[in-house]
């Protein structure tokens, strides 16, 4: 006979009716069992537990559904309750009810801050039945709350007492343990930013158990949606409170609004005298006059670098007090940039002149160490003006500099061209050729080579000096003033580095005039800041003369006799003048290895005569004559004094 086979759509049919019933799980396994029990074949025993695990996942669905439909209910309702407002506390009470209830917890509480006392204490509880847990209140930072205050994130824990994350207290974990509390859920409550990053925290909800659980994302995020609609609760509360406070205080607004009118009245009237002052063509010292009369105290401008533009006392003459030190002013012009507004530095206001965040200069109020805000703002702008002003200048100053620059580079490139009409042409656009200068080659490193050029043109600003780009440098022409080649180029590496946000090396040369020994000069200069960099030296500043020896390689023929000149020159002019043999002695002490016995018997002298010259060569030359580097310079100085034939035989 055949073999009888069980049809599955019984089980089927079964599978149906235990989702309509929401029948626990245990049923639905049943079924299949009941299935191999009754012979099914095993690809139908198959379909019926595939078939059995998707009835699983559909109740799954289905009882979320259910779940969700009951938050969103529980949600709905409490936005009613907020729309008709008008007790907090029911409002709050309502809200963690519901949390109780959804959430299936044994408690639910809510705790706020107590900005007068400085700590939290409990606003709300639901299943609560400690007196010393409802009376409970915390220090700031404490507990599971104090985390989820510290964080702005929700905190679970399966068992309070042994997770070591947060900050225990004996009162804390006293009033848990009579509560009898063991799993905890807290989540912020946040104004301003559902992600808690721009939020403020304004409390916490808590939901918590007896016994130890694990909760839900679902749950976490269900206690988060609710944290927020206490948050709009006590929010629109405060709102309401402070309503009713500015209702209360509108008639003295009222008053300070007609008095901060009349001083906004003037301060409008002394902004049009500004703008007009600009509009006429007035400069930086007439800004500086009106400022100081509207104000009714001296007003000093300075520069970046804090050296004064102009002073003007109160009354618009001569201003004789004392000008704030660079250091000092540098400081508050940064704090005044900081802060965007004037500020108070030993008894001075100092407003930062700003074009973007380029700190143009400052101005200096003195004599008024109180400023009330119409005369602080009025201040304020008169810094905006000076900016203006300060700018126009320089644009004016940048554009010169480029038809002066063109005149620079033409120099350069063809000095011999036409040497009289390069002098010519200089005098109509103001730069004497003819009188000495220090000539500048500055370059910097990959990070501020785009900005060098611009950088020198702010150095140079208000100066007489002038720049210009050339092979891949740029180059800058000094009026020379008596400074030192070296310092001058130390100088403007101090300035051009930060202009150009980067390192900046500078060699200079000169002082030279004329167009045919700028050029050399400029020839110099490069050969000296190629070495500069050859050295390591990258950022530093330095001229041929400074080099030593190395200065000689550098530099033309007749350097050398500067260099001689440099080197041992007191020497020389000592054995002028006394007709002694200095000279003589120190090259033979150098060319007998440093021996005293080796020098005398070479000079056909007492071994007491050679220490008494050497100590004369150590008061002339000073104490470190004979460090290997100082000596090195000497001995090459020495053999060129020799070779060139200006010496003459000196007495032994």
């Amino acid at each position: 006979m055949p073999e009888q086979t069980t049809s599955i759509a019984p089980y089927m049919r079964r599978l149906l009716e235990l989702l309509a019933e929401d029948a626990p799980v245990e049923d639905f396994g049943a079924l299949a069992a009941a299935a191999r029990v009754d012979g099914a074949r095993t690809d139908d025993l198959l379909e019926v537990e595939r078939a059995t695990g998707t009835a699983l996942r559909v109740r799954r669905v289905l009882r979320q559904h259910r779940r969700r439909e009951m938050e969103l209910t529980a949600l709905f309702d409490t936005a009613g309750d907020l729309a008709g407002l008008r007790d907090l506390d029911a409002v709050l009470q309502s809200i963690v009810r519901r949390v109780r209830m959804l959430l299936g917890t044994d408690t639910a509480y809510l705790t706020l801050p107590d900005e007068e006392a400085g700590d939290t204490y409990m606003r709300v509880t639901d299943g609560s039945v400690s007196p010393l847990f409802q009376n409970l209140r915390l220090e700031l930072g404490e507990g599971l709350g104090g985390l989820v205050a510290q964080t702005a994130r929700p905190y679970a824990t399966p068992d309070y007492r042994t997770d070591e994350r947060f900050h225990h207290t004996g009162s804390i974990d006293a009033g848990v343990l009579d509560e009898g509390l063991v799993a905890i859920l807290g989540v912020p409550l946040l104004l301003g930013s559902s992600s808690g990053r721009d939020g403020k925290v304004i409390g916490v909800l808590f939901a918590a158990d007896r016994t130890p659980r694990p909760f839900a994302p679902d749950e976490v995020a269900l206690l988060c949606s609710l944290a927020a609609h206490a948050a709009i609760a006590i929010d629109t509360a405060r709102a309401l409170a402070d309503t009713r406070a500015a209702l209360a205080g509108l008639a003295d607004a009222n008053a300070v609004i007609q008095e901060h009118s009349a001083a906004m009245q003037r301060a409008q009237e002394a902004h049009d005298r500004l703008t007009d002052l600009v509009l006429r063509g007035g400069d930086v010292p007439e800004v500086a006059a009106a400022v100081a009369g509207l104000l009714e105290g001296p007003i000093t401008i300075h520069d970046p670098d804090g050296r004064p533009l102009t002073a003007v006392g109160r009354d618009g003459g001569p201003f004789a007090g004392q000008v704030p030190d660079a250091t000092g002013l540098f400081r508050a012009a940064g704090d005044s940039r900081a802060a965007a507004r004037a500020v108070l530095r030993d008894g001075r206001w100092i407003c930062a002149v700003l074009a973007g965040q380029e700190l143009l200069g400052c101005l200096v109020l003195h004599d008024r160490p109180r400023l009330d805000d119409p005369d602080r703002r009025l201040f304020e702008r008169a810094g905006v003006v000076t900016a203006l002003l300060l700018l126009l200048r320089r644009s004016v100053s940048e554009t010169e500099n480029r038809v002066r620059g063109d005149l620079l580079a033409d120099l350069l490139a063809a000095p011999d061209r036409d040497p009289a009409g390069l002098v010519e042409r200089g005098r109509r656009l103001g730069v004497d050729l003819d009188r000495s200068h220090l000539l500048l080659v500055a370059e910097a490193t990959a990070e501020g080579r785009d900005r060098l050029a611009g950088a020198a043109v702010r150095y140079l600003f208000g100066g007489d000096g002038i720049s210009a780009e050339h092979t891949g440098t740029v180059v800058l022409l000094l009026p020379y003033d008596g400074t030192p080649p070296g310092e001058a180029a130390r100088a403007a590496v101090a300035q051009l580095t930060p202009l150009a946000g980067g390192p900046v090396t500078v060699a200079a040369a000169g002082p030279s005039a004329g167009p045919r020994a700028l050029a050399a000069a400029h020839t110099e200069a490069v050969r000296c800041l190629r070495a500069l960099q050859s050295l390591g030296r990258v950022g530093d500043a330095g001229c041929a003369a400074e080099l030593g020896f190395v200065g000689v390689l550098l530099g033309d023929a007749h350097d050398v006799h500067g260099f001689v000149a440099a080197t041992l020159g007191p020497l020389l002019e000592y054995d002028a003048r006394r007709g002694t043999a200095l000279v003589r002695t120190l090259d033979a002490y150098f060319g007998c290895g440093g021996s005293l016995t080796r020098a005398k018997d070479v000079l056909h002298l007492h071994v007491n005569t050679v220490v008494q010259r050497l100590d004369r060569i150590q008061a002339l030359l000073g104490p470190d004559w004979n460090a290997p580097e100082r000596a090195l310079e000497l001995r090459l100085a020495l053999r060129l004094h020799l070779l060139s034939g200006d010496h003459r035989p000196d007495r032994s």
